[in-house]
């Protein structure tokens, strides 16, 4: 993918914040606790690339005090509107507004892959205190399931910036962190056939098609669905995810 194409995916998820927000998933408890297993209850966390908030709430729930960073104004506003409790800032990986050593873990859901590594690995290890915890996790389509291996290969065929595409995140933290660990963790989201297509929608390398090219991208997602998905009779079916989860720590 060439630059520009990147930093147009980039920025895209402002115009589908409301999309991004009611269709993405969360992530599993499972996977928060261990990415955090290291952090004090009560501790401060940052969620970075916060987006809508949806790592946000399950840092809230397991008792953190969390400062959610966005750079995006209507993901932030749509954060804010759905997650009263935390401390939301304007921002990004690569200037983080926080003083030194100033938080005890760090993670990033679903947004590692569009921070510049050169700038924000040294600014992710600048804010967290020595000894602290840092944890990216990715929510990645489980394609064991046929049908969403069908899905997959649909979107795949869109998407040059695959959320670990070739990037070894164990390798590029750099010499600030120790190596980094990795597990997954499967969990399920349960919606309708139109909130799939909505999700779809709110991938950058949807969101970024001309209106023609993902109209039809759209019907064949639609047909694909409705021919080989389980749908009950409420048009709600199972999507199947693993969340990819990484932690490492500062040295």
């Amino acid at each position: 993918m060439d630059r520009q194409t990147w930093d147009r995916r980039r920025v895209s998820f402002g115009a589908v914040a409301q999309l991004y927000e009611r269709t993405r998933p969360g992530y599993p408890a499972e996977a928060v606790a261990w990415m955090l297993s290291g952090v004090r209850p009560g501790g401060t966390v940052l969620d970075l690339g916060a987006g809508t908030g949806k790592l946000t709430r399950a840092l809230l729930a397991d008792g953190f005090q969390v400062v959610a960073v966005e750079p995006s104004a209507p993901m932030r506003e749509a954060l804010s509107a759905a997650v009263r409790d935390a401390r939301v800032l304007e921002g990004s990986a690569e200037e983080i507004p926080l003083p030194d050593g100033s938080v005890d873990g760090i993670v990033v859901g679903q947004a590692y892959h569009w921070f510049d590594p050169e700038l924000a690995n040294p600014e992710m290890a600048r804010v967290l205190r020595t000894g602290g915890t840092l944890g990216l996790v990715w929510n990645v389509l489980d394609e064991r399931t046929g049908w969403v291996a069908l899905l997959g290969q649909e979107l795949d065929a869109l998407d040059r910036n695959s959320s670990l595409s070739g990037r070894s995140v164990a390798d590029e933290l750099g010499a600030a962190f120790r190596p980094a660990e990795q597990a997954d963790f499967r969990h399920v989201q349960r919606l309708t056939v139109t909130d799939l297509l909505d999700l779809v929608r709110s991938r950058s390398y949807v969101a970024t098609l001309e209106t023609p090219e993902r109209d039809t991208l759209l019907r064949r997602v639609e047909t694909l669905v409705l021919r080989n998905a389980p749908v009950d009779g409420h048009q709600v079916l199972a999507l199947p995810y693993v969340a990819s989860t990484y932690r490492a720590t500062r040295r």
